[in-house]
C-alpha cells in the first residue's frame, strides 16, 4: 500500500483528504505541522507523496517544508495547497505541484487507486 502524508492544521480538511485517500486504497498519514511531518518522515521510508498546506503553525511553513523534503527525500513527490495567493513558481521545489483550495478530491469511479483534485489527476 502506498503511503501519503497530509500536512494540514485544519482538522476537517485533513480528515476529508484522509477519508478520500483511504477510500482510494492509500495509507494516509496526518501531521498538523511541518515539525511533526519531518519527525514522521525520519522514521518511515514508505511515504511517496507529501500534500502540505502552505500556511502552517510552527517555525516552518509548507513551502519551507517542501524545500526540506525535496533536499532530504528527493524521491518523495510534493503537492502544496493553500486557499490564499498561489506561490510563485520559484517558491516551489522543482517537480512540485500547486493546487488551490478549496478543492474537491475523489477516487476513480471504478474504485481503483487513483486520485483527482480539482479535475487534475494526481495519482
Amino acid at each position: 500500500m502506498s503511503s501519503i502524508q497530509i500536512v494540514e492544521d485544519e482538522v476537517l480538511t485533513s480528515e476529508y483528504l484522509e477519508f478520500v485517500l483511504q477510500g482510494a486504497g492509500y495509507e494516509a498519514i496526518p501531521a498538523s505541522s511541518a515539525e511533526e511531518a519531518i519527525a514522521i518522515l525520519e522514521h518511515r521510508d514508505d511515504v511517496h507523496l507529501v500534500v502540505t498546506d502552505i500556511n502552517l503553525p510552527g517555525s516552518l511553513n509548507g513551502l519551507q517544508l517542501a524545500a526540506l523534503v525535496r533536499d532530504r527525500w528527493p524521491a518523495i513527490n510534493i503537492i502544496a495547497v493553500t486557499g490564499y495567493s498561489a506561490p510563485r513558481s520559484d517558491e516551489l521545489p522543482t517537480g512540485s505541484l500547486f493546487v488551490a483550495k478549496p478543492y474537491s478530491a475523489q477516487k476513480n469511479d471504478r474504485g481503483s487507486a487513483s486520485l483527482r483534485i480539482n479535475d487534475q489527476r494526481l495519482l
